[in-house]
């Protein structure tokens, strides 16, 4: 497959509202590889379809730690549900390189998606798996990480971005 670009805030394809999957095709099961071997080389725990330009409804999870098998979770038209609990978590963004921020999500949250044969599933998940789940649908709906900061947050990150910006521009 191949490795995709993956978009970096403030990108206005990022905010674009992704359209459904209509069918999960051979095409589909295609851009999933790609988004995991895009996701697993940036490195990342997930991506949405958003993040590499593909205004479809598609994002893929995966938490296992270094020292554990993969285990990639393919979502596609996903919806969240059944929200219940707070937690708070210092998350990353791919499209935030260098930048992490304390985010307020529901504790524990059910999804219902297509899997890559087009069959319908249910999935219940809470902690670090609870967070990349909202993280990732929030992309497809061109929700942002920055959107759930205040104003000092959102500076704080702005200074983290540039910074991490310029040490890339010389190290590169």
């Amino acid at each position: 497959m191949a490795i995709l670009e993956i978009l970096e805030y403030p990108d206005p394809r990022l905010r674009e509202v992704a359209r459904p999957v209509g069918e999960v095709t051979e095409e589909i099961r295609s851009l999933v590889e790609s988004m995991a071997e895009t996701m697993y080389d940036a490195p990342g725990v997930g991506l949405a379809a958003t993040q590499v330009g593909i205004s479809q409804r598609i994002f893929i999870i995966d938490i296992a730690g270094e020292d554990e098998p993969s285990d990639l979770k393919v979502f596609i038209n996903p919806e969240l549900f059944d929200a219940d609990g707070v937690q708070v978590y210092k998350e990353g963004c791919l499209s935030f390189p260098g930048a992490t921020e304390d985010i307020k999500r529901a504790e524990r949250i059910k999804v219902r998606a297509l899997d890559l044969q087009g069959t319908a599933f249910e999935f219940e998940a809470d902690g670090l798996m609870a967070v990349a789940l909202q993280h990732e649908n929030d992309h497809l709906n061109g929700i942002l990480m920055i959107d759930k900061l205040n104003a000092f947050q959102r500076r704080k990150m702005g200074r983290k971005l540039a910074k991490a910006r310029s040490e890339d521009a010389t190290t590169s």
